[in-house]
């Protein structure tokens, strides 16, 4: 049972900079952030739980089954992460890339305290045994000094895994591929990576302020951290109803209004940028349409274009009413990876790019979020994100591209850089 409590923050800016700071005195974390977007975190603008009570890490091999029992055990919230290399405990693939992170493949925690941020109200949730902390907590938090400046002196030099050209010869490697029919779209990711100490709350503040997207993330377990600027939702469930909203299709931006607004046009009607999104929404029908009752799975819409700090996108949105036999973890298990960091046919473009990305993805295309005590859930896909092992001091992004038929390389690869170009930001200024 968990102990309730409500109240109106004078400034709430000013309140989520303190209790972030708080909550990175712990050694787990994991705030969501919707940024004043229209999407929301399971009808909550913001979510935060820290200090684990109990929690849940390992390796893929029976994985998702370790979930399913950690998460009917508890019957509370739980909150983590799910590492897009699960893929091999769902199908019959491996992982063997260069691994620089070495982050455990699942972790999930019960946190001892939950803070829920709807409208102008904040909800905290405590653990009953811990709901005499709340009080001196609240003085706490508003005590705290936030630090917006990242403290590392030394700058940091950001070197690609993956040269220039052999991204190019790679990508004409998958078009193969798709031209011989194995696959018919191919999610491509590329590694960039320094070695170096950073202030992770810092440098996540930063990241936010050049992007301030919809389903940003800051997750700290112990001495692994994950910095999200993520626009993306991979799955919602709330009751029997599930969303996906699959990202597709990018443009840059300019600083000029009519050359802006020119892009986004021109990326609405880009007829392979689109091709890219319809083939993934497909994807994402066909493993919906496996669980959901019959008739249930629909395209609410398709290739909406949005507007973000750096970049506009083609977003759909596939919603399904889930069968009564299926679990929650069964839902995401059924999904997982979601299409739009693998391609089409999924197990084939997950064979094919395993074999010529050079890094090990780990963290880098799962998903963060929780499930709430009754099963629902909300996931943000880990793209735009900062991962760091304070422990070997390893900092890693990474980028990619949807590879298609129609694909330049030079272009995929300056997309690449497009979406990259805050995180380098983020890290090297």
């Amino acid at each position: 049972m968990r102990t309730q409590y409500q109240f109106k923050p004078e400034c709430f800016d000013t309140f989520k900079r303190q209790l972030l700071q708080w909550a990175n005195t712990f050694e787990e974390v994991v705030w969501l952030d919707s940024n004043h977007y229209n999407q929301t975190h399971s009808s909550f603008d913001a979510v935060l739980a820290v200090d684990a009570f109990s929690s849940l890490q390992l390796s893929p091999n029976q994985g998702f089954d370790q979930l399913e029992i950690y998460q009917k055990e508890t019957s509370d919230w739980i909150f983590g992460y799910l590492s897009y290399d699960l893929k091999n405990d769902i199908e019959k693939l491996h992982s063997s890339n260069y691994d620089g992170l070495l982050f455990p493949d699942l972790f999930f925690f019960q946190p001892k305290k939950v803070f829920l941020f709807r409208g102008d109200e904040v909800i905290i949730h405590y653990l009953n045994e811990f709901s005499a902390c709340i009080e001196d907590d609240l003085n706490s938090i508003e005590k705290q000094s936030f630090q917006t400046k990242n403290r590392n002196a030394v700058a940091l030099k950001i070197d690609a895994r993956t040269s220039k050209s052999s991204y190019l010869d790679k990508v004409k490697t998958l078009q193969y591929h798709i031209n011989r029919g194995d696959i018919y779209e191919a999610n491509f990711c590329q590694e960039f990576y320094t070695y170096g100490t950073i202030d992770p709350l810092a440098t996540f503040y930063k990241l936010q302020k050049s992007s301030k997207p919809p389903f940003s993330a800051f997750l700290k377990n112990g001495n692994h951290f994950a910095l999200s600027a993520s626009p993306e939702r991979y799955l919602k469930k709330n009751g029997n109803v599930v969303i996906s909203q699959p990202i597709k299709g990018t443009s840059r931006r300019s600083v000029l209004a009519d050359e802006d607004a020119q892009l986004k046009a021109n990326l609405e009607i880009d007829p392979k940028e689109r091709s890219e999104n319809v083939m993934i929404v497909d994807l994402v029908r066909n493993d919906l349409s496996r669980i959901a009752e019959k008739g249930t799975v629909k395209v609410d819409e398709l290739c909406g274009s949005y507007t973000f700090a750096q970049v506009h996108h083609l977003i759909s949105t596939v919603s399904a009413s889930i069968k009564n036999e299926y679990s929650s973890v069964d839902v995401i298990k059924s999904t997982f990876p979601m299409g739009s960091m693998t391609g089409a046919p999924k197990i084939s473009a997950m064979t094919i790019i395993e074999q010529l990305e050079d890094a090990k993805r780990g963290l880098y295309s799962g998903a963060i979020g929780y499930f709430t005590p009754s099963g629902n859930f909300d996931f943000n896909v880990v793209i735009r994100s900062i991962l760091y092992n304070k422990t070997k001091s390893y900092i890693s992004f990474s980028v990619g591209s949807a590879i298609t038929s129609k694909s330049k390389p030079e272009y995929e690869y300056e997309e690449c850089l497009v979406k990259a170009q805050a995180l380098r930001e983020a890290l090297e200024n």
